[in-house]
């Protein structure tokens, strides 16, 4: 087996600062718990997988050099970009907790829990699936090249792998790990006796995750040297690592901590550019959008990330399916006054009732759309608060676009699949409301996209709705049109609109363009 981390240098770290004690802190949100867990699993479902197929990940070195095909050479970026899309979430909850940790404040929360578990749990976290990244990945030199090899598309600069390497395979990240782990506070979980029953409910699986983790880094130590770590610093060095060009190493992590505390405030998109879309919108319409802040958006490669279904408000309805031909189809369900309003509330009561239902800021629920909470109703002026949207236009007869938002409203209260899976439909991912509403099915003409492996299961992703749009554009396999594109920019502060040349190229931006492209703007701004 290939050299893993020696983490010998802990248990004497260990015995000197046992007895250590950490100071009380004020308890967090629950939801800074749900995000930790969620990026946990995500990163445990990656190695899982791998795991499963020796045929990408070979436990040892192949006796004879191979070549990976196009297809695997693939899979295995997406499976990286993935991982690290987790381990970015991971770093963001550390940066965040620790920044809170600083400040003086009273509890803002009756969760049961500290900010010292939570960011110990992090920790635990990206340290643990790090090295079962490594230990998986690092057998096949020919792994090791595809992992280095630099994609623009996906954000990855050449030699990422190394340099995560050499973020991991480090003797210092061993010692922070031995000064946490012995920092844990004596008293469990720093609560009375009293609270204890609830926290055991709560907060039982986050301090079942630390100590899940804690015995595999332990075990790590006991079964490796540390002579390992260093002959694995020359094998980094000769890889081209330690050059600190590392995405996560340039203040990504940083970024999405401060976009996650500014959920749901500000946004590229202004309120003024909002109310101008909605003239332009019909029922039917997918919306592209991207926004650091929503938990769903974790694991999922490029810049698309979330998609919507713009329904419109009763009235919207009333207006555009009214035809005789969605009249007739309407009468062969039953619906004797020929109103699609009628069929919707009648088949979806329950749903129908929650698309009635104003918003706090009293606005009409005009989208649907799965999110971290399920899939929910929700208005246009929540929906499309982000820092770029787009649209796009099924090319489909009115009566086959009723025929998707009726399907739709069959999802409605279904929760969200951090699981990525469209094989069920128990659960659905953004994406997979969009696609399962306008799927193809007797007696109904749809849309269908091509699906691609993530982890194993079948999904669609936002940012391949845009690539397979570009990739079909002006051939006969077109099915949508561009309706508007407002393209964020971080140095200006707004969103502009742009064209359908930038929106076609869209999908090859790396997931954090955003950030880069202020970067880039900020350096070339200090040379005027």
């Amino acid at each position: 087996m290939r050299v893993f981390l020696a983490v010998s240098c802990f248990f004497l770290l260990f015995a000197s600062a046992r007895g250590a004690s950490a100071d009380v802190e004020s308890p967090i949100d629950e939801s800074e718990i749900v995000a930790i867990l969620k990026a946990r699993e995500g990163l445990a479902a990656v190695t899982a997988y791998m795991a499963t197929r020796p045929d990408l990940f070979p436990p040892c070195a192949p006796a004879k050099k191979r070549v990976l095909t196009v297809t695997q050479s693939q899979e295995v970026r997406d499976l990286w970009v993935r991982f690290l899309d987790y381990q970015l979430s991971l770093d963001a909850s550390w940066r965040l907790l620790d920044e809170r940790k600083k400040e003086d404040e009273a509890p803002s929360s009756d969760f049961p829990n500290t900010r010292f578990e939570a960011a110990y749990a992090t920790f635990l976290a990206r340290y643990r699936y790090a090295l079962e990244f490594i230990r998986l990945a690092d057998a096949d030199p020919t792994v090791r090249i595809v992992l280095n090899e630099p994609v623009a598309e996906l954000g990855l600069p050449e030699h990422s792998y190394a340099d995560f390497k050499f973020r991991y395979l480090n003797v210092a990240m061993a010692s922070e790990f031995a000064s946490l782990a012995a920092s844990q506070p004596a008293v469990d979980w720093l609560v009375s006796p009293s609270e204890r029953a609830r926290l055991v409910e709560k907060a039982a699986p986050l301090k079942e995750a630390i100590e899940e983790d804690q015995r595999y880094l332990w075990k790590a130590g006991k079964e490796h040297g540390i002579l390992n770590t260093l002959r694995n610093a020359g094998q980094i060095v000769q890889e081209g690592g330690a050059k600190a060009i590392f995405p996560m190493q340039k203040g990504v992590s940083e970024w999405m901590g401060q976009t996650r505390v500014a959920s749901g405030g500000e946004f590229l998109m202004s309120a003024e550019q909002i109310a101008a879309l909605h003239s332009r919108l019909r029922p039917g319409d997918i919306l592209l959008e991207r926004r650091e802040w929503y938990l769903s958006n974790i694991g999922l490669p490029g810049f698309w990330p979330h998609a919507a279904l713009y329904i419109g408000d009763v009235e919207e309805r009333k207006d555009y399916f009214d035809t005789p031909e969605i009249h007739a189809w309407l009468k062969k369900q039953g619906i004797a006054d020929g109103l699609f309003e009628t069929l919707l509330q009648t088949r979806y009561a329950d749903a129908y009732r929650a698309s009635q239902q104003p918003d706090s800021a009293n606005a009409a629920p005009r989208i649907i759309e799965a999110v971290g909470k399920g899939v929910i109703f929700t208005s246009l002026e929540h929906s499309a608060a982000a820092d770029s949207v787009a649209v796009l236009r099924p090319r489909l007869s009115r009566l086959q676009i009723a025929q998707a938002v009726l399907a739709s409203f069959g999802y409605f209260g279904r929760p969200y699949d951090f699981d990525f899976d469209f094989r069920t439909d128990e659960k659905l991912v953004c994406t997979e409301l969009v696609f399962k509403s306008y799927r193809s099915e007797k007696g109904k003409q749809g849309l269908d996209w091509p699906l691609t492996n993530i982890a194993g299961r079948p999904v669609l992703t936002a940012n391949n709705i845009v690539r397979h749009f570009d990739e079909t554009w002006k051939t006969q396999t077109q099915r949508l049109d561009l309706i508007a594109f407002f393209d964020g920019n971080a140095h200006s502060g707004r969103a502009e609109e742009s064209d359908l040349k930038n929106f076609r190229a869209s999908w090859r931006r790396p997931k954090w363009h955003i950030l880069l492209t202020e970067s880039q703007e900020s350096n070339r701004g200090g040379d005027l």
